[in-house]
Order: C-alpha cells, then structure tokens, then sequence
C-alpha cells in the first residue's frame, strides 16, 4: 500500500542515551525551567471560565470540564499545571525511548532555545492543551488507531480554533507518512471541518459575557476583561488594533531559516511539500491576533515536531548536524518577549551593572 509521502526506514535497534546526552537533556529542562516558569496569569485563568454551557462557542473544552469545580484560582493553576507536566512528561518519554541521538539533540536544542523557557512561561495558555491532544494523537496512530487519533484532533479545534494553524497540520503530516492519500483525508476531515464550522459561529451567545463577568467577579483572582473581550469582537475589528504586517515581519524570517534547514535535509521536492506547510502554517496567525513572539514559539515548536518525525530511525551526518547546529544558534537570536510584564530570567546571580544605569 503506498502512502503520500515515504515510509519512514525500519526500526533501528533500541539505544540507551548515553550519559552525557541524558546529563544535557537534564540541564536543558532544568535551564528552561528556571528561565520561564511562573504561577498561570490572570489572562490564561480567565479564558479557563469559558464554557460551552454559557454560551461560548470558541475555546470552551477546557472551561467546560472544569466549570463543576467552580472558579476558583486554585482549579484553574491545578489544571494548568497538570498540563504542562504532562507536556514534560510526554518530552521526557519522547527523549528516552527515541533510538538515535539525532532525535534527543534535537529536543534538548528546542529546551535551550527561548522556546524552552517560553514552554514554562506559558502555563495555562491553551497552545499546551493543543500539543498534549497532539502527541496523544500521534501516539494513538502508533498504536494503529487511527479513529482515535482522528477524535483528540477533532477535540483539539474545541479548545482552541488554532489548531486548524498548529497541530492539525502537523497531524495531516503524520497521516501522509502511514495512509494513503483519501484514507488521510477523510481521517483529517472531522476536525477541519469541525474547526471551519466553529470559526463561523459567533463566538458566544448574546449576553454571555456579560454573565460570565457576574459570576468572575466573586472569584478570587483579578480576572481580565480584555481576555472576555476577545468574544465580543469581530475579526475585522481586531485587525484594527494591531498591524499585521509588523506581526508578519517578525515571523517570515523565521520561516525562513527553519525552512531553508529542512529543506538541506529533505531534498526540495512535492513530498516536501506537506511537511513545509505543517511547518509554516503558524505564520497564518498573524492574520488571527497580535501574539507574534507566541505564533513564533509555536512556529519553531512545529518545525522541532516535524522534524522529529521525519527522522525517524535516521542518524544525521556530520554535514546535516553542522548545519542544524547553525540553525539553531541563529534561533538563539530571535527575541522571545514574554507576557504581563515577565521577562526571560537570566543565569548569572546578579544584575549586570550596564543594565542599572
């Protein structure tokens, strides 16, 4: 049975990481920790009280589950918590259980990247819920239940309609490596569709945001008005309060650079096609909201996944590394600004004395 793209070689041996590759991975995560982690903002615990049962017809999966406990902050950091710690988890497994060394320096270069600490820095905020549907879903597939996988992807678009930029490329990427062309579509319709039919609806019922700032106002965190705002705004409207092509210049050179990488390593050709466009996609959201060092995390975030599956079994080459370490040290230099008035926290134990004056 052919499929759309190359089937990925057979299975290599089992490899235990060597010691010095498991010590990195252990500074990477403990370096992004420390760089990003904070308690989940205000902004994130909001949008966490929205709930398909008050009227909300965007990004109410999470809200709705939660709505039993009520609205205090505690539910609301538990949750997230428990979702990055899942995130944490699924990185630790995907490093241990990876068989070449390829693919666990590829996860520890995404953990000091500014997309590691940018990981913990976004604590609360629904990208993670999406990428935890996602590696459910592909590991789903692994276990050839493709039905499955094609469910928590339909899910995905109910927590949050970026998906249709983010994961479910990546998805339809993972489908084209393992069915058939039309098997791949019909498995990566329900969530598109489902997703196109949600972008169409109003994003909540008339009155609904007025009745769910009611009910926060009891609750015990600050909850943010601007975050309600969101549903009661027209598209057309929000691309007035920001400048798309600033969001676009700051995302296309990035595109730029993890494209031109990939395609060092995957020949330029029509099967590079679909993994280039689960790559890219996340450029779209800058026609979507103002967020630009956000679309840029879940932008390199999505060229590190892809990546990762197209390698497979593969060891890289001396020349293909050399060039991905190249990569990656450009990355470096992308600023990554953070939320609320955060900032990266730096390694050394004081401030800078050029930074007091």
């Amino acid at each position: 049975m052919t499929t759309l793209l190359e089937r990925a070689p057979a299975a290599a041996p089992e490899k235990t990481p060597r010691r010095s590759v498991t010590a990195l991975f252990a500074v990477a995560a403990s370096v992004a920790g420390y760089t990003g982690f904070r308690l989940p903002g205000d902004w994130a615990a909001t949008l966490q009280a929205v709930s398909l049962t008050d009227g909300f017809h965007r990004r109410f999966l999470v809200g709705t589950l939660l709505k039993p406990f009520g609205h205090d902050y505690l539910v609301f950091a538990v949750a997230s918590f428990a979702v990055l710690g899942g995130l944490l988890t699924v990185t630790a497994i995907a490093f241990f259980r990876s068989r070449t060394e390829s693919r666990r320096l590829l996860i520890v270069a995404w953990l000091l990247l500014p997309t590691g600490g940018y990981l913990f820095h976004e604590v609360g905020y629904f990208d993670q819920v999406l990428y935890l549907l996602l590696f459910g879903a592909l590991w789903a597939l692994h276990r050839d239940r493709p039905v499955l996988a094609s469910v928590l992807m339909t899910l995905s678009v109910t927590v949050h309609e970026i998906a249709l930029l983010t994961v479910l490329p990546v998805f339809g990427f993972a489908l084209s490596r393992r069915f058939p062309f039309r098997r791949s579509c019909a498995l990566l319709t329900p969530p598109a569709v489902l997703g196109l039919v949600i972008l169409a609806l109003p994003p909540s019922a008339p009155g609904a945001v007025d009745r769910l700032r009611q009910a926060l106002a009891g609750a015990d965190f600050a909850y943010r008005a601007d975050a309600l705002n969101l549903f009661g705004r027209t598209q057309a409207e929000s691309w007035r309060m920001y400048s798309i092509t600033n969001v676009l210049l700051y995302l296309v050179p990035i595109a730029i650079v993890v494209v031109a990488g990939f395609l060092f390593l995957h020949r330029p050709s029509l099967a590079a096609a679909v993994p280039v466009a689960a790559i890219t996609a996340p450029v779209l959201l800058a026609f979507g909201g103002w967020d630009d060092a956000r679309w840029g995390f879940l932008l390199v975030t999505n060229f590190v996944v892809v990546l990762w599956l197209w390698l497979g079994d593969r060891e890289l080459k001396v020349s293909q590394i050399g060039v991905l370490t190249a990569l990656f040290l450009v990355l470096t230099h992308v600023p990554m600004p953070y939320f609320d008035g955060y900032a990266p926290r730096g390694l050394t134990l004081v401030t800078p004395v050029e930074d007091l004056r």
